[in-house]
């Protein structure tokens, strides 16, 4: 992966996925898109905050162990590392967040994670924003080149309010087509590129579709291939979120961006939980590519 390529700056959570069967897995939107960016051969710099626990020194191991560096992941000396309860709903994950964790406390970098030329895109998701986190996320805003919001409806931690201002200040945004429904009546992509200046919004669909659009509409759809061998849907969109990650920072063509981000999105519903280090899991043909050059633009 070339250097030229500048990985993207990461903020937000950092947690353990407790499973039914009793399986913690490390997790959390965010990190799992740092995880697939370093599988990829990039180097994010991900902003976080852990707990000065046994759970927090576990993250710092394996973030070492897959070469993820933790220079920007803070520690708080009175909050517990982050865990969510998940709970299957047939192949759905429902997730249970408990309130007051580390993530949500995460507080402005000592030192400057998008210091780069060009300056990198910055990805962020909502949920640890709910409590704080709004001055670390202002500072990085301001030193990057574009801004790329995943959407992450929890109930009860989110206001209309605060979403839409933070797709007011986004480039790009991925929501599935329930958070499109809650956050535009119509359901229009393209309306919602108009309301918040959008340059481009990817919805999900499931199995169904993925669908890029602008303000001008929809300019590209894509179909995920069918999941056979399907074992969980954890984190099947924060690893479609890390490849529209590469192809934005490759300039690849909207098209592109869907079916690649869809195909690594369906490999990893092949395997428990959201994140691997199954190295095989990131040979991907593209990857090659990004070394010559790019394939498209993303905005057209």
């Amino acid at each position: 992966m070339p250097d030229r390529h500048d990985a993207p700056v990461i903020l937000g959570e950092v947690l353990f996925d407790r499973f039914p069967d009793g399986r913690e897995i490390l997790g959390g939107a965010p990190f799992n898109v740092a995880w697939h960016l370093r599988g990829f051969g990039l180097a994010p710099r991900f902003v976080s905050r852990v707990g000065d626990d046994g759970a927090g020194a576990r993250v710092r191991r394996v973030m070492a162990s897959w070469g993820l560096d933790d220079a920007w992941v803070q520690t708080d000396p009175e909050r517990a590392t982050g865990r969510v309860e998940v709970r299957f709903r047939g192949e759905e994950a429902v997730y249970e967040i408990p309130p007051g964790q580390a993530f949500d406390r995460i507080s402005p970098p000592d030192h400057d994670p998008a210091a780069a030329d060009p300056p990198p895109l910055l990805y962020h998701g909502t949920l640890a924003l709910r409590e704080g986190g709004a001055a670390a996320l202002a500072r990085l805003r301001g030193r990057c080149s574009g801004v790329f919001l995943d959407v992450n409806l929890r109930d009860p931690w989110w206001q209309e309010q605060h979403v839409c201002a933070l797709l007011a200040a986004a480039d790009w945004v991925k929501l599935n087509h329930d958070e499109l429904a809650r956050l535009e009546p119509a359901a229009d992509p393209a309306n919602l590129c108009r309301r918040h200046g959008l340059r481009g919004a990817v919805i999900t669909e499931g199995a169904r579709r993925v669908r890029w659009a602008t303000d001008r509409g929809v300019t590209a759809e894509a179909a995920p291939p069918r999941v056979e061998d399907l074992v969980d849907t954890v984190g099947a969109g924060d690893a479609f979120s890390a490849v529209c990650l590469v192809g934005l920072a490759a300039s690849w063509d909207p098209a592109t961006i869907l079916t690649r981000a869809a195909a690594f999105a369906a490999d990893v519903c092949r395997q428990p939980g959201a994140t691997s280090a199954d190295r095989d899991l990131y040979r991907r043909e593209w990857c090659d590519e990004l070394r010559t050059g790019s394939t498209g633009d993303p905005s057209p």
